[in-house]
């Protein structure tokens, strides 16, 4: 008779195997990784204090008096990072790509023109597949900023402008994988960024432009993306009763109606709340509309952000609003249709 047999599940390098005090240790290079990362970013703020600081608002003249793109480049963990920075640049205002060093020496180099700027990055400065970018910058008068730790290495010599980074420990028990240099050069690319959209006067307009999809893409649009218009607003003038108010309000399903003069402008809205009050205030259904509108309705302007009108509407406990135009309302906004196009 065959019996089952346990198998022990395979043992995983590193991950303490039976050791009672395992999960301890585990916990305690958790907290010492982000403790020596943290570290690193303490030791970059202060740099930036003095010359890196310095360096990086030179870096951000330069960049901004360049009619090209900046071209951002690195191997191993530093091209990782590398693309992330080319990223956040491309989506904030400033021209960018990334561009694989290796590539580069099999025809990628056509990618850099000569308005562009070159950013460089290698912790040590001495990864040599940069040596094809860098000597293709010096030849046609391509600036090239450098971030990495050693300024005197051929990266860092080479540079127009070299941003020296601190040089501290690895988070890495063995001190040998990337992990506090590329959070610093992550959090200087970062800041490089930031600066070039304060420079650049870099708008929430300029911002959705870049990232129409998403959530935040959602946050972003305006009132007028997101309304309701023409035949569908709710819109009673002067005189009409509340009997007929009410069915102007369940007809577009709303629970608002607007209330505007001859000429089009807005003189107040009735909500659910306004006829609440009135009935117990004892008016009848015949009265006018006016009787019991808000005349001063909380209203929104097309170029509002949804994510602002979301948050206001919270506060102010209200489902619905008018988005006017010139006085005139030109459609009309409820909360459901922010949280349909994602605002939250």
């Amino acid at each position: 008779m065959n019996l089952p047999v346990a198998i022990d599940p395979p043992s995983v390098p590193g991950s303490g195997g039976t050791n009672p005090h395992g999960a301890a240790d585990r916990r305690a290079t958790l907290l010492r990784t982000v403790e020596l990362e943290a570290n690193g970013l303490s030791a970059l703020r202060q740099a930036l204090e003095g010359d890196l600081g310095t360096g990086v608002l030179t870096a951000v003249d330069l960049i901004l008096s360049r009619n090209g793109r900046v071209v951002v480049t690195g191997m191993g963990k530093s091209g990782h990072v590398a693309r992330k920075i080319a990223a956040t640049l491309a989506s904030t205002g400033t021209a960018a790509l990334f561009v694989h060093p290796a590539e580069a020496s099999h025809g990628d180099l056509g990618m850099i023109a000569r308005e562009d700027a070159v950013l460089a990055l290698s912790w040590s400065g001495e990864a040599p597949e940069l040596a094809d970018i860098v000597a293709y910058a010096r030849r046609f008068h391509v600036p090239l900023f450098a971030i990495t730790s050693r300024p005197e290495s051929a990266l860092g010599a080479a540079a127009d402008l070299c941003l020296t980074l601190p040089r501290m420990p690895e988070a890495c028990p063995n001190g040998l994988a990337p992990t506090t240099s590329t959070a610093m050069q992550l959090a200087l690319g970062d800041a490089l960024a930031m600066c070039l959209i304060d420079a650049r006067g870099f708008s929430p307009q300029d911002f959705r432009d870049f990232h129409p999809g998403g959530r935040l893409g959602a946050r972003l649009k305006r009132a007028r993306d997101l309304m309701s218009s023409g035949p569908e607003l709710p819109l009673v003038q002067p005189g009409t009763t509340l009997a007929e108010a009410i069915v102007k309000m369940t007809s577009r399903g709303f629970g608002i109606a607007g209330i505007v003069d001859s000429s089009g402008l807005l003189l107040g809205v009735l909500t659910d709340g306004d006829l609440r009050r009135a009935f117990h205030q004892g008016m009848m259904l015949d009265q006018p509309v006016e009787a019991a509108m808000t005349r001063a309705p909380r209203i929104a302007s097309p170029d509002a952000l949804a994510a602002h009108l979301l948050g206001n509407m919270n506060d102010q406990r209200i489902t619905s609003l008018f988005v006017v135009e010139n006085g005139r309302p030109i459609g009309i906004l409820h909360m459901h249709d922010l949280l349909r196009a994602g605002v939250l």
